[in-house]
């Protein structure tokens, strides 16, 4: 089970952010959020290379030698997880449009970098950075996406779950406090 999770709920939770995409969103929300992913998946790119260069964290079983990984894993620096970059990176995007899908996501992702911890291919330390970097990977793409949206379409209002704001009311037309003439 955790070589399934380690290995392939990440699939699982890619095919799942397709599915929301597609049925759950309207136009604008499908434009918002591929563009999202879009910004974010780069970005993440980006994070992996660039904190992969700062700190090197040898594997677990590079490490200590005792410790045997429950799969085939490549000898070379686990800081930080990719596995959890992505992870991290879709469950932020879902629970930006979506508070209890968001939340199922989140449960993924976390089962992710556990397993991942579990099957002595990364320390703690690499999951909880590349779930970090996900989640501001995803922040970043969906605020530059709702910038770049309400430039081109002239503020549009993209709703963020929790947005307390009341919807725009029509207006009432005026009451006349002065009587009609008979």
């Amino acid at each position: 089970m955790i070589v399934f999770v380690a290995q392939y709920l990440l699939f699982v939770m890619v095919a799942g952010f397709a599915v929301f995409w597609l049925l759950g969103e309207d136009r604008a929300g499908k434009v918002q959020l591929g563009g999202a992913a879009v910004i974010g998946l780069v970005l993440g790119v980006v994070f992996l290379v660039v904190a992969g260069k700062v700190h090197a964290d040898p594997r677990p079983f590079v490490q200590n030698p005792g410790l045997h990984p429950l799969f085939r894993h490549a000898r070379d620096n686990g800081f930080p997880s990719d596995h959890s970059i992505a992870a991290g990176l879709i469950a932020t995007l879902v629970l930006l449009r979506s508070r209890l899908y968001g939340a199922l996501f989140a449960l993924a992702a976390f089962c992710v970098a556990a397993a991942r911890v579990a099957a002595h291919v990364h320390h703690v330390q690499d999951v909880v950075a590349g779930l970090a970097l996900g989640a501001i990977a995803a922040v970043i793409g969906y605020y530059v996406t709702a910038a770049v949206l309400r430039r081109l379409q002239g503020r549009v209002r993209l709703p963020l779950v929790g947005d307390l704001s009341e919807p725009e009311r029509p207006a009432r037309p005026a009451r006349h406090s002065v009587r009609p003439r008979a």
